[in-house]
């Protein structure tokens, strides 16, 4: 993989198996691990997603990797990070695949609508300053379908980013383009480039959703428009406008799983 990055600072190991990148770096975050450092695995047996979920992580099917860094901006920039990791993978997808990829708000990367990619950033701030001491980008693309097909669970949600015959050479590049990007847009989070490359991949805006939030019912909404801190602007049925900074997003029926 070395010879496909171009951000040379980065320190990139790979494991054959952990229970979870993320929280293999956080432990070592912790312990004083300096920025750059990448942690790639094979498999994860305790993969994790955003609101508590898991992340089905088997051998051979995906890429699993985070990236430790430790940014001097606001904590507030936490969404803004999220999203231009979206754009990194999307856009690495995009040129290592020749298909477009959409974004799901803020963080679900899809191509031919199913979900190929999850990013979970994770991060520990300090409470005078109000900047991180460290910030963790996790990303999980699914490269293959895996053997066997996916659970039951995911079949019809989640799908491959390529084709099975294309995995063993592409997964380096592919770790190496979301990391050279991802660094980049890490000097500006904030930056015009990203913001318009999200929203031109926005699989959201302009359509009907359904609003998911942690303890309370789904809300139906007509997404208006992208703030340039990524929240939404919505519509809800009684015609209030509001903006949606938290919580999740489906394009499905409020009846179907939230897991998508």
């Amino acid at each position: 993989m070395r010879e496909h990055l171009q951000r040379r600072e980065l320190r990139v190991e790979v494991l054959p198996s952990v229970d979870s990148t993320n929280t293999v770096l956080k432990a070592r975050a912790e312990q004083g691990e300096a920025a750059g450092s990448v942690l790639i695995a094979l498999e994860q047996t305790a993969g994790r997603g955003r609101m508590g979920r898991g992340f089905y992580s088997p051998e051979g099917s995906g890429l699993y990797m985070s990236v430790l860094y430790r940014p001097s901006s606001p904590v507030t920039d936490a969404v803004r990070i999220t999203a231009c990791a979206a754009v990194a993978v999307a856009e690495t997808i995009e040129e290592l695949s020749g298909r477009p990829a959409q974004i799901k708000w803020v963080n679900d990367v899809l191509v031919d609508g199913k979900k190929v990619c999850g990013i979970l950033t994770e991060a520990a701030l300090d409470c005078e300053s109000g900047v991180f001491r460290y910030l963790i980008v996790g990303v999980g693309v699914n490269t293959a379908a895996p053997d066997g097909d996916y659970p039951e669970a995911l079949r019809g949600v989640a799908g491959p980013a390529f084709g099975r015959e294309a995995v063993p050479q592409l997964r380096c590049r592919l770790a190496a383009g979301i990391l050279d990007r991802l660094t980049d847009f890490m000097e500006d989070p904030g930056s015009e480039r990203c913001f318009e490359a999200y929203r031109a991949r926005s699989v959201v805006l302009g359509r009907r959703v359904t609003l998911l939030s942690p303890g309370r019912e789904p809300v139906g909404a007509q997404v208006l428009g992208l703030e340039r801190d990524y929240s939404l602007r919505v519509r809800l049925d009684d015609g209030t406008e509001k903006r949606v900074g938290s919580g999740e997003v489906s394009v499905r029926p409020a009846t179907a799983p939230s897991t998508f």
